[in-house]
């Protein structure tokens, strides 16, 4: 018979056990980290599909385009350069360099003017497809046609001027920080990235604030005046139109922050860059229940967090992974994880 030994870790099972144990630990971590990274940001791009729909109950279908112009708004003010194609080929906005360009306040500055410009924006779409559908009381299938009309032609204008080439931020765009933090969890190192733990933070912060706002300023209350009776809220001296207008200026700016976010994080690529995004963020307000803000949030993390387990051999059909899990979830809960069943009046 042979001798066991503790050197072996097949023949001394706590040690094997252990190893094991760690491995699987921080594989854990890893993923978890991961996954809360991106759902944090398909969570603050759904609250403005979420939004919309508790104001109007009427999805905004140009959503995506906003979020692919918040991230050209802030590489404009970072970089300016749009090399190769389109109209602006060959322009160079800041040739000694933009002064907001290597440091994090710069980074910072220019991530808030880019997300006030979406806001702008947003308000804009309400003006041209939705407040005409509205006041002619038209059928809300032809507002939500009407932008989704407007988000094509978003998109087609970007095209046109800076051409369908992929851009990414320069770097230093996060000042001195490390490109990576490293934890060691036993003899294995957890990994990082700086610009994900920026990503969490920045969309835990934005949903805060959101949250305050929405529950406990006059702002927030009568937002939800409107999205509960828009008829007894202009009776009570609520401005209706006034409020969708600011409706359409917050989600237009979650949706051009969640741009930049994700473009400082992978870069942009082209200007259907937000349609992949515009699809998740259906799926994240269907799956957290439509028109629940504390759904948008769930549903977001629920689907970040299902993809970062996705192995990487499958990685190529990660992108389905949000559909599966939305798909098996209404069996079970058609109105959603928070949603409330509607009520069929007879």
């Amino acid at each position: 018979m042979g001798v066991k030994t503790a050197a072996d870790p097949f023949l001394n099972p706590v040690v094997g056990e252990r190893s094991g144990l760690t491995l699987e630990l921080s594989s854990l971590v890893q993923n978890v980290l991961n996954g809360l990274a991106i759902g944090s940001v398909y969570a603050i791009f759904a609250l403005g599909y979420t939004l919309i729909f508790s104001i109007l109950g009427i999805i905004n279908f140009a959503h995506g385009a906003v979020f692919t112009l918040g991230a050209y708004f802030t590489y404009t003010l970072i970089s300016g350069q749009f090399e190769n194609n389109g109209l602006l080929r060959g322009l160079n906005l800041f040739p000694q360099g933009s002064p907001l360009s290597g440091s994090a306040w710069g980074f910072a500055i220019s991530a808030l003017v880019g997300a006030l410009a979406a806001g702008l924006v947003g308000v804009i779409i309400e003006r041209l497809a939705f407040r005409p559908m509205r006041t002619r009381s038209a059928d809300p299938l032809l507002a939500l046609v009407s932008s989704l009309g407007v988000a094509l032609v978003i998109v087609n204008l970007i095209q046109i001027l800076v051409g369908a080439e992929s851009y990414s931020f320069p770097e230093g765009i996060y000042g001195d920080l490390p490109p990576a933090l490293l934890f060691h969890m036993g003899e294995k190192v957890i990994i990082i990235r700086t610009v994900q733990v920026i990503i969490f933070a920045v969309s835990m912060v934005l949903l805060l604030i959101l949250g305050y706002v929405i529950g406990r300023t006059r702002t927030g209350k009568a937002l939800r005046a409107v999205a509960e009776n828009p008829g007894t809220a202009s009776l009570l001296g609520i401005s209706v139109d006034r409020f969708i207008v600011i409706t359409f200026f917050l989600a237009g700016l979650l949706g051009g922050l969640a741009g930049t976010l994700v473009g400082s994080s992978f870069g942009i690529a082209g200007p259907y860059f937000g349609v992949t995004y515009g699809l998740k963020g259906l799926a994240v307000i269907v799956l957290g229940g439509l028109g629940s803000i504390p759904g948008a949030v769930v549903g977001g993390l629920v689907i970040g967090l299902a993809e970062a387990f996705v192995p990487a051999e499958y990685s190529a059909y990660k992108e389905a992974v949000a559909f599966a899990l939305l798909f098996v979830i209404l069996l079970v809960r058609p109105q959603g994880l928070l949603g409330r069943a509607q009520i069929q009046k007879v």
